[in-house]
């Protein structure tokens, strides 16, 4: 006697949509018959090969408004199954109600919760004025470069009209709900240290190992100054100081080889009140500082920092949180402390 939403839930998570080969169109049928059993349209949109973006679509009275839209991605990361204590792709659910699955939380739970919606709206005989929109996009976790980012762009998108869209947060641990507004600016840096080579039992100066030694020291120098300003003031939150991890390290042809060349790459966050040209030249302070022949490159560089407005005097903001406010439900406003596909739609 299980609910069948949850039943429909564990249903989706057995769909292994896992990097590096996701099952993108096992999953695509699975939501487009869900949305069919709704009575919703359907609209697939390949934005490149093999990159479908599902939507579902509940008309509304007043097609001219604009829309509300959403989203969430299908898309699941790795897994390192023997840490899991259940296969991740098998949605066990234990004695207790919990589900085992990759993806339950990031972010397969948020697309049964709005078809469930729709659902439940339905049954009560409702309709609204303005249109509700699902999108389910790939890629997502892998950047979006081949889903939301190339959506936006296309005119299915614009024909959407939407006014206003929710994407995924964070679970919380409390009766507070964190509403984020923003999200930190992703930046992904290679940095590469170029050297004197030679024999490996000799001193030689200049290597590109000494050079890579003190750039990976001023990045972590940097990461704990971070982390420590987190940790000392109780009114900030992970989205408010800028992150920064290694996590990639190359270089070498053999233990005996000074090698000439050697890179290194961070995985750097950056929350929206930061001048990002200001930090730009920092990093490349501490490539000058490290010697010659360091040098940086962008894998991943964005630089769009708008916010959505939280003023009352915003329609969507003062709509959004009345009916919060209605429900008892407490806010809290936070900038989130990754990246989604929220960045993409804010910038068009």
């Amino acid at each position: 006697a299980e609910e069948p939403a949850v039943t429909l839930f564990r249903e989706y998570l057995k769909i292994s949509t896992v990097h590096p080969e996701p099952d993108y169109d096992a999953a695509v049928r699975f939501l487009e018959r869900v949305g069919t059993d709704l009575g919703l349209a359907s609209q697939k949109v390949e934005v490149c090969p093999g990159r479908v973006v599902l939507v579902l679509t509940w008309p509304g009275t007043n097609p001219r408004l604009r829309s509300v839209l959403l989203n969430s991605h299908t898309d699941v990361v790795p897994v390192f199954e023997e840490h899991w204590t259940y296969p991740p792709f098998e949605a066990v659910k234990d004695s207790q109600g919990n589900i085992y699955a990759r993806g339950a939380q990031d972010m397969k739970c948020v697309s049964i919760q709005y078809l469930e919606a729709v659902r439940r709206l339905k049954a009560e005989g409702r309709s609204f004025a303005r249109t509700i929109h699902l999108t389910f996009v790939p890629d997502e976790e892998v950047g979006g470069h081949k889903g939301m980012e190339m959506f936006v762009q296309r005119p299915e998108f614009k024909a959407l009209n939407v006014g206003f869209a929710l994407d995924e947060g964070l679970a919380s641990p409390s009766d507070t709900f964190s509403v984020f507004y923003g999200e930190k600016t992703p930046w992904w840096i290679k940095v590469t240290c170029t050297g004197s080579p030679g024999h490996g039992s000799r001193f030689i100066s200049n290597t590109a190992a000494e050079k890579l030694h003190k750039v990976v020291t001023s990045f972590l120098a940097f990461r704990e100054s971070e982390r420590q300003r987190l940790k000392s003031d109780a009114g900030l939150t992970l989205g408010d100081v800028t992150s920064l991890n290694l996590t990639m390290l190359e270089g070498g042809v053999s233990f005996n080889v000074v090698p000439s060349e050697m890179t290194v790459g961070f995985d750097v966050r950056i929350p929206p009140t930061v001048d990002l040209q200001a930090f730009e030249e920092q990093v490349a302070a501490w490539c000058r500082a490290a010697g010659d022949g360091v040098t940086y490159e962008f894998v991943q560089k964005c630089t769009d920092q708008h916010v959505t407005s939280t003023e009352e005097s915003d329609p969507w903001w003062s709509a959004f949180s009345g009916a919060c406010r209605d429900m008892k439900l407490p806010l809290k406003l936070e900038i989130f402390p990754a990246a989604t596909d929220s960045r993409y739609i804010r910038a068009v």
